[in-house]
């Protein structure tokens, strides 16, 4: 006797699973992996989520190269893309993971392990993780495995006939012999082949996964919103801010020009770009915030909100910038600043000789190194608790930040911040400092067209020319324009507060008709006008003339 190829019967209950189910399959237990995760985060801690953390661990890790490239494709949604890529492959992933649980369980299972782990070890690497950050993963992980094993055996499970009499899988090698001659015998009943056989209900699957995603969905937005119930937004919203000792200036008459398109003289808080590293804005309680005044000092001091609203407060006008910004970029905001002054809290403390680096520590590590010199030297550098007349927006800073004029914000602006650790430029490297960016970076002299907009089309006769100009610290002196590489044409300035803002420009065009190349530059108050050659904002900011070309019919 030997064995011959299985009946169909049992070819259909040894049929596999369709790729294209199991992979959907996948994709569902990630989905309710990271729903459940969302809802433990509440607890464990909104950056130990795995799409947070492990982005976090992307964005750290990344070459500078990728961060210059999202930064200039996604501006300021930046962080939004990353997470939305984040989440596409790792569909992709929990895709292949279906469909290798689908020929071998423990497949399944070692990629949802490995799934978990690599979870686990983005959270516990983020600045102050505790065990607890590890939690989010693990019980979204072992969610997975469970669910995938269920979907997978349960209404993917191959559908299978009952067994008939007489049929098996092994088969004689030789014919039995034949009946007696006489009525014919009834023939052997043969085992029926079901539709669908080594399929499955599609049906009760497709019902199965719309129940987990569901609950997923569920899930990840029950864990918002009790994230969003246990923010600081309505702290913040109870805080009355003491009035300035010291108020700003008052914005003179003559700022914001009536020109269409010119960019307003303050920028309102919503308006106001925001470039960081953080895929969750931190959620900082003020009643518990402490800044740490330390390193080489006379005497290390630790000061709290209440103290800080308690001193004299300085309010002032700040243009900030980022060093990201290319020529003619838009990551540059002006707003009124209330605060306390750098220096004062700093000489309390008193540096040490040599000490010619302050670096600022956020809540989420990220660190900037600012010259000792440019907090010392007289120019309105402020602990911030306030913007354009309300607390810090919790996406800008809240409770404090640091606003320094004059230098790029990746050497001072740090949001969040909890430490000032005065040391040396010798002795460390701020976060950016060893991805090729350069460890000092004051604001270069630069000037925007705001309109006309590249390539637009104009009507011949007088045309207004505006935009922005800024050289913070320094002030601008002059602005001028040219068209089709002509003569410089001076343009007229408005009023600004002081030196440490933009000021806005405006240089009437007497537009004729074809095709013409507008472009300005800004001289400041030192007679330094900014140069024409062409620099990338790497690795200390961006240079050049902003050059567009318009139309006129």
């Amino acid at each position: 006797m030997t064995q011959q190829a299985a009946p169909p019967v049992a070819r259909a209950a040894a049929g596999r699973t369709p790729a294209r189910l199991a992979a959907l399959a996948g994709v569902a237990v990630a989905a309710v992996a990271l729903g459940l995760a969302e809802v433990v985060a509440v607890v464990a801690g909104a950056r130990s989520a795995p799409l947070v953390a492990v982005g976090g661990v992307v964005v750290d890790s990344a070459p500078e190269s990728l961060t210059r490239f999202a930064i200039d494709v996604f501006g300021v949604h930046d962080k939004t893309a990353l997470l939305v890529g984040t989440a596409v492959l790792l569909a992709g992933f929990a895709a292949g993971i279906g469909v290798l649980a689908a020929r071998a369980p423990i497949a399944g299972d070692l990629g949802i392990a490995a799934f978990g782990l690599v979870g686990v070890a983005a959270a516990v690497s983020r600045p102050d993780a505790g065990p607890a950050a590890a939690l989010p993963s693990l019980l979204g992980a072992l969610a997975a495995a469970i669910l995938l094993r269920a979907l997978l055996t349960g209404p993917l499970r191959p559908a299978v006939a009952p067994p008939q009499p007489g049929v098996g899988p092994l088969r004689p090698a030789v014919d039995p012999p034949a009946p007696p001659a006489g009525p014919a015998a009834p023939a052997t009943p043969t085992a029926p082949v079901l539709p669908g056989a080594g399929v499955g209900d599609r049906r009760r699957f497709l019902s199965a996964v719309g129940v987990s995603v569901g609950a997923a969905a569920l899930a990840g937005a029950g864990g918002r919103w009790l994230a969003q119930r246990r923010s600081v937004t309505s702290v913040r919203a109870s805080i009355t801010l003491p009035a300035a000792a010291d108020v700003a200036a008052p914005v003179p008459s003559g700022v914001d020009p009536q020109v269409s398109g010119l960019t307003r003289y303050v920028t309102p808080n919503t308006d106001f770009y925001r470039i960081d590293t953080a895929l969750v804005v931190p959620r900082v309680d003020p009643q518990q915030w402490r800044l740490r005044i330390h390193g080489r000092v006379a005497t290390e001091i630790t000061v709290s909100y209440p103290d800080l609203l308690a001193m004299d407060l300085v309010e002032r006008y700040v243009t900030l910038a980022c060093v990201s910004n290319e020529v003619g970029g838009d990551l540059i905001g002006n707003a009124r600043w209330l605060g306390v002054p750098v220096r004062e809290l700093l000489a309390a403390a008193g540096p040490l000789p040599g000490a010619d680096q302050v670096v600022g520590r956020s809540v989420d590590g990220w660190t900037c190194g600012t010259p000792t010199e440019a907090l010392l030297d007289g120019r309105d550098a402020l602990l911030a608790v306030g913007m354009n007349g309300e607390p810090l927006p919790v996406e800008h800073g809240f409770p404090v930040r640091m606003v320094v004029p004059g230098l790029y914000g990746y050497v001072s602006a740090c949001k969040w911040i909890t430490e000032l650790e005065v040391t040396s430029f010798a002795d460390f490297d701020a976060y950016w400092v060893p991805r090729g960016w350069s460890a000092q970076g004051p604001i270069k002299t630069q000037s925007r067209i705001d309109t006309p907009r590249q390539r637009g089309e104009l009507t011949a006769g007088t045309v207004p020319v505006a935009g922005v100009a800024w050289a913070q610290h320094r002030g601008i002196r002059a602005v001028e324009v040219r068209v089709d590489d002509g003569p410089w044409q001076s343009a007229t300035l408005a009023p600004a507060v002081s030196a440490d803002t933009w000021v806005q420009w405006v240089w009437q065009w007497p537009a004729t008709p074809g095709e013409h190349v507008l472009q300005v530059r800004a001289t400041d108050t030192t007679g330094e006008t900014q140069p024409e050659g062409r620099q990338p904002v790497a690795p200390d900011g961006a240079t050049g003339w902003h050059t567009i070309r318009v139309t006129v019919a």
